[in-house]
């Protein structure tokens, strides 16, 4: 990739971008607990206050934009990167939340599924029909830690269902182009999985005794000691996989095929997110979440336009 520019500092432990028509740039601050408007200058304007941990964001058919809230995390700051850890004591519960980017309004949309508490939401992504797929990736302690799952829920409230689980350490999601096939990576493991979807919220179930669960098909597994954050998907269907420890973006077609990787000029092993803008979507928006740095750079094909923009 070329033209890489650093748009902003200072962050506290960005994720979730989303970029807006007049070239700002939303990211979530989770460790300040903040959804955060970014101009192109860099400046930075707290746009609503999500309190314990925000985490992937995406935009509603309605214009507000839907947070996954991990709860928050207990922080490690190491010669000034930032490195979150287990649950801490001050812990929120999980909840999805919209925020009003108008007005700053932060409202809780679930907090629970069939009366149990929602752990540590993460990546969210909305299909055309109006509604959205998040998962739980689960909160560790010293001594436990939870097992994840997909849900799949509405702007209204309606009642959440339980796509896909249990997975371990479920995090990125996407929608392939067509809205036909469902991704989702587990951050330890190193694997993304793939689902048919029969209809919203419901994956096709051929074969799934001899699959992942819910009958999903492994898609690609990283080489070596790679793991996965979020994702986002190309107009040609690859998937754009923010990938730890080597810190960088992995580009994987949808056959399980790396393509290549893509690294900000500054090493940082926790390379988060990805997302596409611009006029014509080809530039790439990433965070580097460590250093607490929004980087951008050019990409050879334009970015799959997704719903709601």
């Amino acid at each position: 990739m070329s033209n890489w520019k650093l748009i902003a500092t200072g962050l506290r432990f960005p994720e979730g971008p989303i970029w807006l028509p007049n070239g700002d740039v939303l990211v979530v601050e989770i460790e300040r607990g903040t959804l955060t408007r970014v101009s192109p200058d860099g400046n930075k304007t707290v746009v609503g206050d999500c309190k314990g941990g925000p985490n992937g964001a995406a935009m509603g058919p309605d214009g507000k934009v839907y947070v996954c809230n991990n709860g928050g995390f207990m922080w490690t700051d190491a010669d000034g990167l930032l490195f979150p850890g287990n649950q801490p004591p001050d812990y929120i519960g999980g909840r999805i939340q919209s925020v009003d980017i108008n007005t700053g309004e932060v409202k809780d949309v679930y907090t629970q599924f069939e009366g149990v508490g929602l752990r540590g939401p993460n990546d969210i992504v909305f299909d055309r029909n109006g509604g959205f797929y998040f998962t739980d990736l689960g909160k560790g302690r010293p001594e436990s830690v939870d097992r994840g799952a997909i849900y799949y829920g509405k702007p209204d409230g309606s009642p959440l269902v339980k796509v896909v689980g249990p997975l371990d350490h479920p995090n990125g999601i996407s929608l392939s182009p067509d809205d036909k096939t469902l991704y989702v990576a587990e951050t330890i493991t190193g694997r993304v999985w793939q689902w048919t979807l029969d209809s919203p919220g419901v994956v096709s179930q051929a074969g799934a005794m001899f699959a992942a669960p819910g009958g999903g098909r492994l898609t690609v597994g990283m080489p070596g000691y790679q793991l996965l954050d979020s994702m986002t998907v190309d107009s040609e269907g690859n998937l754009c996989l923010a990938t730890l420890i080597t810190g960088c973006v992995t580009v994987v077609s949808p056959k399980g095929e790396i393509l290549r990787q893509v690294a900000p000029p500054k090493h940082d092993p926790l390379v988060t997110n990805v997302c596409f803008g611009g006029a014509d979507l080809k530039t790439a928006f990433v965070t580097v979440s460590a250093c607490g740095e929004l980087w951008s750079c050019d990409w050879p094909v334009p970015g799959h336009k997704l719903a709601n923009y």
